[in-house]
């Protein structure tokens, strides 16, 4: 099963400053990533190309990385997610910068049913807070706050 999953945020900033927050990921200082609500991203060797690591369940290696632009992370579990994710900084021809978030892998094995049955709706979830954050961090408020479906907090409390 071939999976193409794309979040993205226009963000009334610059390119250099929605850069500086894919810059922080697994870091201490991290303002991207969602953490207390979801398990951290953490790599064993920080955002570098190479580094391996993953954030609960989900593990990868940083395929590549350019800094201030773009971050692509592998994966190699859970079995049966075959692919990719990634963070991408876009000039907009509105003055504002888009933060897109790319998963494209292909669903083998048990995926083919853990993808859509619950990675799926708590990826949705984790994305989206993700991207509340970001603008969070470069306007001070979040515009129209993300909200967990009943089903997402079902699945969060069989997890926990």
């Amino acid at each position: 099963m071939a999976v193409l999953n794309i979040h993205e945020r226009v963000l009334p900033a610059t390119e250099d400053e929605v850069g500086a927050l894919l810059d922080s990921l697994a870091s201490e200082d991290d303002v991207l990533w969602p953490v207390p609500d979801w398990p951290p991203m953490r790599l064993d060797g920080g955002l570098a190309a190479g580094s391996a690591g993953g954030h609960g369940p989900v593990r990868y290696t940083v395929a590549a990385y350019v800094p201030g632009r773009w971050v692509r992370f592998a994966f190699t579990g859970p079995r049966g997610f075959h692919g990719f994710h990634e963070y991408s900084v876009h000039a907009t021809d509105g003055g504002g910068t888009t933060l897109r978030h790319t998963l494209a892998m292909k669903a083998r094995g048990p995926a083919r049913l853990t993808w859509p049955l619950a990675f799926r709706r708590l990826h949705d979830a984790c994305l989206e807070d993700s991207l509340d954050r970001a603008e969070r961090a470069v306007t001070g408020t979040v515009r129209r706050p993300a909200r967990w479906s009943p089903y997402v907090r079902l699945l969060r409390s069989s997890i926990r």
